[in-house]
C-alpha cells in the first residue's frame, strides 16, 4: 500500500471521528441511547487509528524535514545529523505501515464485549467432568491476571468432581476478542483419577466462548419467553431446596433454554437468565458472520463445530499443542494454572497474517 494511499484511508478515518465527535455532543443523539452507545463505541474503535495517524505523519514531517536540510544544508556536521535522521525515520516508516494496514482491517465488532464462556464434558465420562472443572480453574486464573471479573452463571457438578456443565460470564476490557480463540473442543491425555491400572485414557471437554449481547443488540418480546422457578441446588446455604430462587428460561421459537441457580435472589438470577438469553440469541446472528469469515479465509476461531479439536493437553509428556497453528510447548502446568497469554498471543498474530492476506488479495 503507498504512501499517499494510506494518509488517504487516514484522513477518512480522521473525518469520520471528528463527524462522531461533533454527534455526540448533539441533543438528539444524546437522547437516542441506543445510537449514543453505538456512535461511542465507533469513536472508541477509531481512537487506535488517530493515534496512529497522528505518529505517521510525524515520521513523514520528520522525513520531509530532514530532505530539505540534506538538500540545503552546506554544513556538513548539519548534513549529517539530517542524514541520521532521515535513516530513522525511514527505518520506522515500513513497521508503521504495517500497523497501520492492520488497523484499518475492519475488526470483529464483537472483540470489544464481554464473553460467556460454556464449558462442558464430552468423550471420557467422569474424567471427562474433571478435566471440564480443570478447565473453568485455568480460565478463572487467567482472568485473575487480566484483573477480569468471573460469575458463575449455572452449573451441573460431576459425579467425582469437575463438572457436566458450567457457564462462567467473564467482564472486562475486550474480553471476547481475547477468548474468542478457545472455542473448540480440548482434549487431554493423562492416567484418569478413576483409573487403578495407570493407563492413559484420552477424555474431552467442549468449550464455546459468546460474545455477550448488550442490552440493544437484542430485543425479546416477553410473550416469547416462558419462565419456571424452582428450587436451587449446590452451594448456597440454607435457602438451597427452601426458596423457589432458581429460573429457568425457555425462548419458545428458537427453543434455546436456560438456567441461572447462583444466586439468592430470584430476580437477580433473572437477570442473569436474561442477559445469557439475549447471547444465546444474538449468537445464532454471530454464527453466520463467523461462517461467512471462514468461506474467505483461514480463521483461528472455530466457527461453532464442537467436534473441531483445537488443543491438546498431555501430562506423561508435560505438552500442550495447539492444532491450528502447530503450537507445541512443554509448560502443561503452568498453563493449566491460567499461563495461556503465549498461546493467545501466537493465535492473535497468525489471525493478524491471514487478515492481512485477505486484505490484500
Amino acid at each position: 500500500m503507498a504512501g499517499n494511499l494510506i494518509l488517504e484511508k487516514l484522513e477518512g478515518v480522521k473525518d469520520r471521528f471528528e463527524e462522531i465527535q461533533r454527534l455526540l455532543g448533539e441533543p438528539d443523539i444524546i437522547s437516542d441511547m441506543k445510537r449514543y452507545v453505538r456512535l461511542n463505541k465507533e469513536y472508541k474503535e477509531l481512537q487506535p487509528v488517530i493515534e496512529a495517524f497522528s505518529a505517521y505523519k510525524e515520521v513523514l514531517d520528520n522525513i520531509q524535514s530532514a530532505r530539505d536540510m540534506l538538500s540545503t544544508e552546506k554544513d556538513s556536521e548539519m548534513r549529517e545529523m539530517a542524514k541520521e535522521e532521515l535513516d530513522e525515520m525511514t527505518g520506522k516508516l515500513a513497521p508503521m505501515e504495517e500497523q497501520i494496514k492492520l488497523l484499518l482491517i475492519p475488526s470483529d465488532p464483537e472483540d470489544s464485549k464481554n464473553a460467556m464462556i460454556e464449558i462442558r464434558a464430552g468423550t471420557g465420562g467422569d474424567e471427562a467432568s474433571i478435566f471440564a472443572g480443570d478447565l473453568m480453574r485455568m480460565y478463572t486464573k487467567y482472568a485473575e491476571t487480566k484483573k477480569w471479573k468471573v460469575d458463575v452463571n449455572n452449573f451441573t457438578e460431576g459425579t467425582v468432581g469437575g463438572y457436566k456443565e458450567i457457564v462462567l460470564k467473564v467482564s472486562g476490557e475486550g474480553v471476547y476478542g481475547i477468548l474468542k480463540y478457545e472455542s473448540g473442543v480440548h482434549r487431554v491425555q493423562r492416567v484418569p483419577q478413576t483409573e487403578t491400572q495407570g493407563r492413559v485414557h484420552t477424555s474431552a471437554a467442549s468449550v464455546a466462548v459468546l460474545p455477550e449481547a448488550e442490552e440493544f443488540d437484542v430485543e425479546i418480546k416477553a410473550e416469547d419467553v416462558r419462565k419456571d422457578t424452582y428450587c436451587s441446588s449446590g452451594p448456597g446455604g440454607q435457602s438451597v431446596n427452601t426458596t423457589y430462587s432458581a429460573i429457568r428460561l425457555t425462548h419458545i421459537p428458537t427453543g434455546i433454554v436456560v438456567t441461572c441457580q447462583d444466586q439468592k435472589s430470584q430476580l437477580k438470577n433473572l437477570d442473569k437468565a436474561m442477559a445469557e438469553l439475549r447471547t444465546r440469541l444474538y449468537d445464532l446472528e454471530y454464527q453466520k458472520y463467523l461462517k461467512e469469515i471462514s468461506s474467505k479465509r483461514k480463521t483461528m476461531v472455530s466457527t461453532g463445530d464442537r467436534s473441531a479439536k483445537i488443543r491438546t493437553y498431555n501430562y506423561p509428556q508435560g505438552r500442550v499443542t495447539d492444532h491450528r497453528i502447530n503450537l507445541t510447548m512443554y509448560n502443561l502446568q503452568n498453563v493449566l494454572n491460567g499461563d495461556i497469554q503465549e498461546i493467545i498471543d501466537k493465535l492473535q498474530m497468525a489471525e493478524n497474517a491471514e487478515r492481512l492476506k485477505s486484505s490484500n488479495n
